[in-house]
C-alpha cells in the first residue's frame, strides 16, 4: 500500500474519489458534503492531495484547503474504499497529509470537521484537540462548502457556532503538550448523542 502526494497521474482516479465519498454520505446519514470530479482534479493538479494505491487500485484519498491568507490549513474530504477499510489506512493517510501540511503551511493552523469516532480518535492521536467553531476560520467560502451536507440547515440555524460535526485543532505553535487524558470514545460518543438530541428538539418546535 502506498500513500503518496498525489499528482496529475492520479486524476483518472478523481470520479471513484465523489462517488466513494457519496456512497459513504448515504451508509451514514450525516457528516459528509459532497464534492466533484472537477474540484478533486483541481486539488490534485496543485500538489494539494494525499492518495493511497494498492496494485493501481484506489484506496484512500485526503486534500488540503487554505483560508485566511494561509492562518489556516484544512485536511479535508478523507475518504477509505470500503475494500480497505479496518486496515488502519485511514490514519496512515491523516498522518501523511497532516505531515505534508506542516511542510507546505508550517505557521499555520491545521483544523478539520466530522461526525466520525474513529476519525476523532485518529485526530486526537495525532495531536488535534477538539475546539469550538468560533476558533476556526471565518471565511464563508469554507462554510459554503458544507451545503451539500444534509445538515447545513443545521449549521446555519446556530449562525455557524455548532453542527454535528466537532471541530479539532492542530496548533503548530504549541511546541510541547501538556498531559492530555486518554482518549475516551464512550465520552465523544455520549456528547455526540447530546448535540444531535439538542438539535432534533429545535427543528421539532
Amino acid at each position: 500500500m502506498k500513500v503518496v502526494i498525489a499528482n496529475k497521474l492520479h486524476i483518472k482516479y478523481a470520479d471513484i474519489i465523489c462517488e466513494t465519498i457519496k456512497d459513504s454520505a448515504k451508509v451514514r446519514g450525516t457528516g459528509i458534503a459532497e464534492r466533484t470530479p472537477e474540484y478533486i482534479t483541481q486539488k490534485i493538479e496543485n500538489g494539494n492531495a494525499v492518495i493511497a494505491i494498492h496494485n493501481n487500485e484506489f484506496a484512500g484519498f485526503c486534500y488540503i484547503e487554505t483560508w485566511d491568507n494561509k492562518e489556516f490549513v484544512v485536511n479535508s474530504g478523507l475518504i477509505v474504499h470500503p475494500k480497505f477499510r479496518n486496515q488502519g489506512l485511514a490514519k496512515k493517510i491523516k498522518q501523511k497529509i497532516l505531515e505534508y501540511s506542516k511542510e507546505k503551511y508550517p505557521d499555520a493552523k491545521i483544523f478539520g470537521i466530522t461526525t466520525g469516532l474513529a476519525v476523532m480518535k485518529i485526530n486526537y492521536e495525532l495531536g488535534y484537540q477538539p475546539v469550538t467553531f468560533s476558533e476556526l476560520t471565518n471565511d464563508d467560502a469554507f462554510w459554503n462548502g458544507c451545503k451539500t451536507c444534509k445538515n447545513y440547515d443545521v449549521l446555519m440555524r446556530t449562525d455557524r457556532k455548532m453542527c454535528f460535526c466537532t471541530a479539532m485543532l492542530y496548533n503548530p505553535n504549541h511546541k510541547t503538550l501538556v498531559q492530555r487524558h486518554p482518549y475516551n470514545s464512550k465520552a465523544l460518543s455520549r456528547l455526540k448523542k447530546i448535540k444531535q438530541s439538542l438539535f432534533l428538539k429545535k427543528s421539532n418546535v
